[in-house]
């Protein structure tokens, strides 16, 4: 599995991950991924940003290989600017975000598109998010957005009503066509049904010229699950969630602020080498 080293993709999530708590890339996984990559190995990301909102991160590190967006719900080649693979929302989305707005009016909320953000509920929760991504919105009530194309709904509230938001949406029966998962304490995502960044981690493989590579992946919370078990080695920095930790065949002893992506690559090129 570990034969050669050029045949082999990491792909990372972003925060809690490969982003510390301030939200930067550390000294020693900067590090790590560069003899990573000059080895022959291949890096990338799967994250739930936007491709909007990722760009700021292309300063932060060079990626050659397509990234993992929304989720899951798309595959973009930052290189040739080409999404190579979208997964959009059933066309009730819509409907379904309205009656769980009508439900919870209080609650932050975004829809996300190729073409950018729409913001329908700018809460403090939203507000944060917004900083997050480091992005300028659009601005629409949520029956004014237009259909089609939705790629995710995020919501955002404070973590005690984000549990109850799980429960409610099962309690209506919203989740018969879609999925939701948390990707935050306070954020909780509806997705494409059987979308994930797992599933996305399998159309990846399929991409022209990966056949034969040996996938490994690291995440920390909930929504790195099945990107985790979908992988040929999946693992997951200390600081992640138990969740995680049951799922993962490798928990690292360093967090995101200490380096374990740098570990984790280091233990690929140990496996490597030995095999």
């Amino acid at each position: 599995m570990f034969e050669d080293i050029t045949k082999v993709i990491l792909l990372s999530d972003m925060d809690g991950t490969l982003l510390n708590s301030e939200k930067q890339i550390t000294a020693a996984d900067r590090k790590a991924i560069e003899h990573f990559m000059s080895l022959g190995g291949k890096f990338t990301v799967a994250t739930g940003r936007t491709i909007q909102s990722f760009r700021q991160y292309l300063d932060m590190i060079e990626l050659k290989m397509p990234v993992i967006m929304y989720n899951g719900a798309a595959i973009h080649d930052f290189v040739s600017e080409e999404t190579l693979y979208t997964h959009p929302l059933p066309s009730e989305a819509k409907t379904l975000a309205m009656k769980i707005f009508d439900a919870m009016s209080e609650t932050g909320g975004e829809v996300l598109k190729t073409d950018g953000t729409y913001v329908f509920s700018n809460t403090d929760y939203q507000q944060l998010h917004t900083r997050i991504c480091n992005i300028e919105p659009y601005y629409e009530e949520l029956s004014e957005i237009e259909d089609g194309g939705w790629l995710k709904v995020l919501f955002s509230l404070a973590p005690e009503d984000v549990s109850y938001m799980e429960v409610l949406v099962r309690q209506m029966g919203l989740d018969k066509t879609v999925d939701f998962v948390r990707s935050s304490d306070i954020f909780l995502e509806m997705l494409p049904k059987g979308v994930s960044k797992g599933s996305a981690l399998n159309e990846y493989r399929r991409l022209k010229g990966m056949e034969g590579y040996t996938f490994v992946s690291i995440g920390d919370f909930d929504n790195d699950i099945e990107m985790i078990r979908e992988a040929d080695l999946g693992a997951c920095p200390s600081n992640a969630e138990d969740s995680v930790k049951n799922v993962a065949d490798l928990v690292l002893t360093k967090s995101c602020d200490e380096g374990a992506v740098a570990e984790l690559i280091g233990e690929i090129i140990r496996r490597c080498t030995n095999d």
